[in-house]
């Protein structure tokens, strides 16, 4: 089945009840697969700046890069084709934040959080920095597949914390690791195999500060045939809980296989598109 088909993707974000700007940055491209969530920070509304220059970037070069290669090599070595890619485009965008901070001082010290995925070959690639999180559903399981790079991360890891103790935490917000803040940044890459029926979730820590994961599950599971509601639902919710920072969401349901055509049967097919 041909990605666009086999995945539905829906996006909301919303500035919150408390803030009068949002800094959240959200972009997808379902005829490639790509999802991108960034969570700017900064004064002057340099957060905005910043998660805008990463999605832009992420998106607009990773489309660029695929649409020059034939579909059957994509995924030849395909975790490296997902893997190097999302790689470089953070990395691309790290140097070009860090280089405006630096130049222009009323974006000093700006950056953001990224989640970006690559669905292809029936694979997902997910590059992370930072505390916005990719979650997904399978089956009755819902669970995240990103750990954050946060204080309170470090610290439950460490035994130091519980989850229940970190959720009352007033240090949410000390992240470890953020995209354009220094000159070079870490990329935390994984490779998940994607099955139909998966709901993937990706959000702000606007949304998972506000709402419990046991209510996202339950949110999910009970609307998920119609995914544009799951999100107007999710952001109400974290609203209507506080709504003390930007809201985001991307949702994506993996509704077929998009297997890449390799030897050949590509080749024959290929025939018969030109």
């Amino acid at each position: 089945m041909d990605i666009e088909q086999a995945l539905e993707i829906v996006s909301q974000t919303h500035p919150g009840v408390a803030r009068s700007h949002n800094e959240d940055s959200v972009a997808y491209d379902a005829s490639c697969g790509l999802v991108v969530l960034a969570d700017g920070m900064g004064g002057h509304n340099a957060g905005e700046i910043a998660s805008g220059i990463t999605v832009s970037l992420i998106t607009t070069e990773i489309k660029h890069s695929l649409e020059s290669m034939r579909p059957e090599d994509r995924g030849e070595g395909g975790e490296d084709v997902g893997v190097g890619l999302l790689r470089e485009k953070v990395r691309k965008a790290n140097a070009s934040i860090y280089h405006s901070s630096q130049s222009q001082p009323q974006y000093a010290g700006m950056g953001t959080t990224v989640v970006a995925g690559l669905f292809y070959d029936n694979r997902l690639a997910v590059a992370h920095v930072g505390d916005s999180r990719m979650y997904r559903l399978r089956g009755e399981i819902f669970e995240p597949i990103t750990r954050d790079h946060s204080l309170l991360q470090e610290q439950i890891d460490r035994g130091l914390l519980s989850h229940k103790d970190a959720r009352l935490s007033k240090n949410k917000n000390l992240i470890t690791r953020a995209v354009g803040v220094d000159p070079a940044v870490e990329v935390e890459i994984q490779i998940h195999a994607v099955q139909v029926g998966d709901i993937y979730l990706i959000c702000s820590d606007g949304l998972n500060d506000m709402v419990e994961d046991d209510e996202l599950r339950a949110t999910l599971h009970m609307l998920r045939a119609n995914l544009k509601l799951v999100a107007k639902q999710l952001i109400e919710m974290a609203n209507d809980n506080g709504g003390r920072d930007n809201v985001s969401v991307i949702l994506i349901k993996v509704n077929g296989e998009f297997a890449v055509q390799r030897g050949w049967l590509a080749k024959i097919l290929s025939w018969f598109k030109n």
